[in-house]
Parts: C-alpha cells; sequence; structure tokens
C-alpha cells in the first residue's frame, strides 16, 4: 500500500499532540521536542509512502523522534552545548511524576497555562504545541493578524526559557488559577475540530474527540467546579449533531436543515443532565450558559419550534459576562427569529468582526431575507474572501450563486 503525502500529513497531524505531550516530559525542553517531532516527520515521509503505515504510527512517531533526538544531543553535548546536555540528562533519568495528572497531554495544558505568561499567549501556545495548529490557524481562533499570533507564539517559549518554569505536574492548590486558560484551550481545540478553519474537511474528527477526552479528565480531576462541568456539557450537546453536519460528501449542512433524527440521544441525555447539575450550583458562567443554550436547541424537534425567546434571554446572559462581538453576533442570529431580520441585521450591523467569516456569511443570509440580493451576493463575497476552508467556501459560492438570475 503506497501513501500519499496528504495522508502521511494527516496521520501525523493526528498524533502530533500525543507526542510533543510526551517528548516534552521526556526532554523537559519544548524546542527540544518540536524540533523531534518534526525530525520525525521527514523520515516518514520518506519512509512511509512506499513501506506503508506502520502498525502504531504515534507510537513510532514517539519513539523515532525520541531516538532522534538523543543521537543530536550526543553530538551537541560533546560540543560543550549546556542546553543540549541538560535536555539529555532529563531524557535519561526521565523520571516518572505523580500527581493531581497523570495524563501528559493535559499535564502538558497545565504547564502552557502557567500565570506568568499573558493569557492569549497560554492559549495559542498550548494549541501550537498539544494541537500542531499552525500559526495561521490559531490566528483564526483569536481573529487576529498572523503576525500578532507569531509574536505571541515566540514570547511564549522566550518567557518559558529565561523564567525557567518547570515542566512538571501541577500541585493541586496551583490548579484553579490555571483553570481559565485550560477551558479556553480545551474549548477551542473543539471549535477547530468541529469548524476546521482551513483544509480540505469541514470537520476534523481527531481534534473533537480529544477535546471531550479532555473535558472528561477535568472533570474527574475537578467535579465541583462548574464550568468545566459547562464545557464538557457544551461540547458533547454540539458533538450530539456533528453525523449530521455534514452531506456523505463531506459538504455543510446548516442547523436548520439538519436531520434532528440523526443527532447522538445518548449524547444529548449526558450534556442536558450536566446542564441541570450545572443549575443547581447557580454559579453561572459562560460555558454553562453556552451549553444551556445547546440544550435548548437539542430538545426543539425543529427550527421553527425552537424556544428563540429563551435563547434570547440565555443570550443576553452571557453578554452580561463576556460583552464579546462573537457573542452578539450569535445573539443577532437568535433575534432574527424573534423580531425579524431587519431588527438582527441592525445589530449586526454595529459590529467590527470584519476578519471573521461567519459575520459575513449572516450579514450575507439577513440581507437575503430582506431582498436586498446585490448586498447579499457581495456580503458572501466577503465571508469567501474570509475563510481558508474549501468545504466552506465552497457552501458560500453555492449560496452566493444562487442568488443570482438564471
Amino acid at each position: 500500500m503506497t501513501l500519499d503525502r496528504s495522508e502521511v500529513e494527516r496521520v501525523f497531524t493526528d498524533a502530533y499532540g500525543r507526542a510533543v505531550a510526551v517528548l516534552v516530559r521526556v526532554f523537559g525542553d519544548i524546542g527540544v521536542a518540536e524540533e523531534a517531532v518534526q525530525d520525525a516527520f521527514t523520515v516518514a515521509l520518506e519512509r512511509w509512502p512506499s513501506a506503508g503505515l506502520p502498525a502504531s504510527p504515534a507510537g513510532w512517531i514517539v519513539t523515532t523522534a525520541r531516538n532522534r533526538a538523543i543521537d543530536r544531543l550526543r553530538r551537541e553535548s560533546s560540543r560543550h552545548d549546556r542546553h543540549a546536555q541538560a535536555a539529555l540528562l532529563h531524557a535519561q533519568s526521565e523520571p516518572v511524576e505523580r500527581g493531581p495528572v497523570d495524563d501528559d497531554r493535559l499535564r502538558l495544558i497545565f504547564t502552557c497555562c502557567h500565570p506568568a505568561l499573558a493569557m492569549a499567549a497560554r492559549v495559542a501556545l498550548t494549541l501550537r504545541l498539544l494541537c500542531g495548529l499552525t500559526t495561521a490557524e490559531i490566528a483564526h481562533a483569536f481573529l487576529v493578524p498572523e503576525s500578532t499570533t507569531a509574536q505571541r507564539l515566540v514570547r511564549a517559549k522566550g518567557k518559558i526559557r529565561d523564567a525557567g518554569i518547570p515542566y512538571r505536574v501541577p500541585d493541586a492548590a496551583d490548579l484553579p488559577e490555571r483553570l481559565a486558560g485550560v477551558l479556553a484551550v480545551v474549548y477551542l481545540v473543539f471549535n477547530e475540530g468541529y469548524a476546521a478553519s482551513s483544509g480540505d474537511r469541514l470537520v476534523r474528527e481527531d481534534l473533537c474527540a480529544e477535546a471531550i477526552r479532555l473535558g472528561r479528565l477535568l472533570a474527574e480531576l475537578m467535579p465541583d467546579e462548574p464550568e468545566v462541568l459547562g464545557l464538557l456539557a457544551l461540547m458533547l450537546l454540539t458533538e450530539s449533531r456533528r453525523a449530521t453536519r455534514t452531506t456523505a460528501a463531506g459538504d455543510l449542512v446548516l442547523l436548520a436543515d439538519q436531520d434532528r433524527t440523526r443527532w447522538d440521544r445518548k449524547l444529548i441525555a449526558e450534556g442536558q443532565a450536566l446542564v441541570r447539575r450545572c443549575l443547581r450550583r447557580d454559579r453561572p458562567g459562560p460555558y454553562q450558559i453556552q451549553a444551556a443554550i445547546n440544550a435548548v436547541h437539542s430538545d426543539a424537534p425543529s427550527t421553527a419550534l425552537t424556544d428563540w425567546w429563551q435563547i434570547v434571554t440565555l443570550y443576553d446572559q452571557l453578554l452580561a459576562i463576556v460583552p464579546s462581538p462573537v457573542v452578539a453576533l450569535n445573539r443577532a442570529v437568535a433575534v432574527a427569529e424573534v423580531d425579524g431580520p431587519e431588527v438582527a441585521l441592525a445589530l449586526v450591523d454595529e459590529l467590527a468582526l470584519d476578519r471573521y467569516d461567519v459575520f459575513h456569511a449572516v450579514r450575507a443570509d439577513l440581507l437575503r431575507r430582506i431582498g436586498r440580493i446585490d448586498d447579499a451576493i457581495a456580503a458572501y463575497d466577503a465571508a469567501i474572501a474570509c475563510t481558508d476552508n474549501t468545504r466552506e467556501r465552497e457552501f458560500l459560492e453555492r449560496s452566493r450563486d444562487g442568488l443570482r438570475p438564471g
């Protein structure tokens, strides 16, 4: 069996986070871990297309990366490179830590979410190391220029190196102050999986599964934190719709057009049970409120029978806690179902989200619904220009072209 480069890249991307997390523990150094995994990728590109996939691709990557890194560090340490000597010594001792977080990838998230780093840097660095997201993909998640994200990554790595921030399991007392960054990372991982910002797949199932796996670990680790339960509920309720979000050919299907009889009722039941647990705690937070919004959707047999008033009310609560333009945009979508598209369009036009493809797509749909076809076409053009995802672009192009006469 022969593999082309894109297939090797896909398998490697799926295993990237695990490999980096393991090697950060082995070598105690981000740079060494990243370089080692990249070296393994180079070897995989040379061997896999003709030899085929190994029995355990992830295990092969970790072993190959570790061996290549040790060989390189031995050469460099012989030249009295103290950095290489330290990393080699760490690998030779390879201590097995025990503490409240024993999962390598979850430990890496908590380590990167050290309070010495700015919040945006914590999230960007973890998305890079854990998920292998490119600088462009991370920039898309933050809605900032790519250069800004690149600077954040460089500064974060420099801060960890210069401040000597240890790669260790955080003590139980350290977990709460790092929780906000950890939750943000897990949620962004899930979002990138559920709506990939680039590539030829709309959904990256591996990232969705990894985010939910991490969410479950967090819920076990911190069962009394309602925002942890809220995030897990939010991901489960959203994941319940994944099978209906695309056609068999991989094309996008909007919420209003999905076959709700195919939604995963088991995930819905689990998510709704978590939402009820959060309500009993009466400590509302942004993830809990978003989970409640998705719970309302999961109860509705159709778009027309959805309790849009309740959704608008929940968005009002969310805006009071997180007054962001993205939340306001989502609220406007619900307002369109309650007060009509003209009222919603007025709200959308107040938002500064020119870099966000969903903003332009929402505007286009609202403009279409009120009969401003030329403006709707222009808005679709703007949305198309903002997306790097092939499937989303194709959907937007079909929606735009359907408005043109003839």
